[in-house]
């Protein structure tokens, strides 16, 4: 099904120059996708002349939000028809037989998840966030040969920069009718290996009692069900706990003065708006916040890291080499990427891949109907 819907630009143009216009494909396969591509989105309509289109995975978003606002499809067969000279991509893979320059934007930051690091040959080229993934996927890039490697920043950075105030109201809505004095976010990941969601249940009821604080619960949208339904039901049982049913976790950044997570990439969206973090178990090799072996400690934790200088200065070096690029024009430096890259090499006709990748390429996205 291809739908379509007209949005309408901002107001001012970033630059006098007019951009050459390019079709372009969000390449959206999970939830978490979303308000990591629409920052794209909106610059290339602010700019003109280019035509986008989102490719929404049909069993993973069975209700796209953005459905009325954007011109989107859940059919492979149609991004192929669309023809795109370029395409956005978050996730790990994308259908090697669509044309246009295939290019990583990530998911995130955590880097310390093998996956982040895995070159698995599907992308022309990789917008990194910041020195420190720049570097590493230099280095890859010289080991493989087939892929370039630019530094933009990450796109959701800049819905961040448009955003930082936009919930003050609302924030103090709700502590004010829960009548406490800050918020904390426990935002875990989903993996059953990592997760900490087995184990806090008491700790955060603890905290919520102990300490004058409201608990918002935002839980990665691939969350077992048992474990989603377990904390939905903390929430309705405890009055300073919230459960927050919805795509994104930014906004809840935003509201929110501490946050309590595990092995989640969402640590360091957190640590780059220079707020404090405490983490379970976290799988990290290097720690920039305040890591618990128990969830007793957690009391303790949020006492130490509001006030600990130290923890102050590594957010500091995590926002110089993870991601400086807070200026809300990386999704204008990712365009302009894309149409380097095309100036100097064209647009690819598909990529080149081995028969494994190509068979786990069409194993997930299935076949389309090529044009003679």
């Amino acid at each position: 099904m291809l739908t379509f819907a007209t949005a309408l630009p901002r107001e001012a143009p970033l630059s006098s120059i007019i951009p050459n216009s390019m079709k372009i494909v969000l390449f959206c396969e999970n939830k978490y996708a979303i308000d990591i591509l629409q920052p794209i989105h909106e610059e290339a309509l602010h700019e003109g002349g280019n035509e986008v289109l989102w490719y929404v995975h049909r069993k993973r978003i069975a209700d796209f939000p953005l459905k009325e606002e954007v011109s989107w499809t859940n059919a492979m067969q149609d991004v192929y028809d669309f023809s795109p000279e370029a395409i956005f991509v978050p996730g790990n893979i994308v259908p090697y037989y669509l044309p246009g320059v295939k290019i990583q934007v990530f998911h995130g930051y955590a880097a310390e998840k093998k996956d982040h690091w895995v070159i698995r040959r599907y992308f022309d080229t990789y917008f990194t966030q910041g020195p420190f993934f720049t570097r590493g996927f230099e280095a890859l890039s010289r080991k493989y040969g087939d892929f370039e490697v630019l530094e933009t920043g990450w796109p959701r950075q800049d819905w961040i920069y448009h955003h930082l105030h936009a919930y003050d109201d609302e924030r103090r809505r709700l502590l004010t009718e829960h009548g406490r004095s800050q918020i904390v976010l426990y935002a875990p990941t989903f993996s059953p290996s990592l997760t900490s969601l087995p184990h806090m249940h008491d700790a955060l009821v603890r905290l919520t009692s102990e300490r004058d604080v409201l608990l918002l619960i935002k839980l990665h949208p691939l969350t077992k069900a048992e474990w989603a339904d377990s904390y939905r039901q903390l929430a309705g049982q405890h009055e300073g706990i919230v459960f927050v049913d919805d795509y994104t976790v930014t906004k809840y950044m935003l509201m929110s003065d501490v946050m309590v997570s595990d092995t989640s990439s969402t640590i360091y969206e957190f640590l780059l708006l220079d707020k404090p973090v405490i983490t379970l178990r976290a799988a990290a090799k290097d720690l920039y916040w305040r890591d618990m072996q128990e969830p007793g400690e957690l009391l303790t934790a949020f006492d130490e890291v509001s006030t600990d200088d130290r923890m102050r200065s590594l957010r500091r070096w995590v926002i110089d080499n993870y991601d400086p690029h807070l200026d809300g024009l990386v999704a204008h430096r990712m365009l302009e990427g894309a149409r380097d890259y095309i100036r100097r090499h064209g647009v690819p006709p598909f990529r080149r891949l081995n028969l494994w990748r190509k068979y786990t390429s069409i194993k997930t996205f299935g076949r389309i109907r090529k044009a003679h």
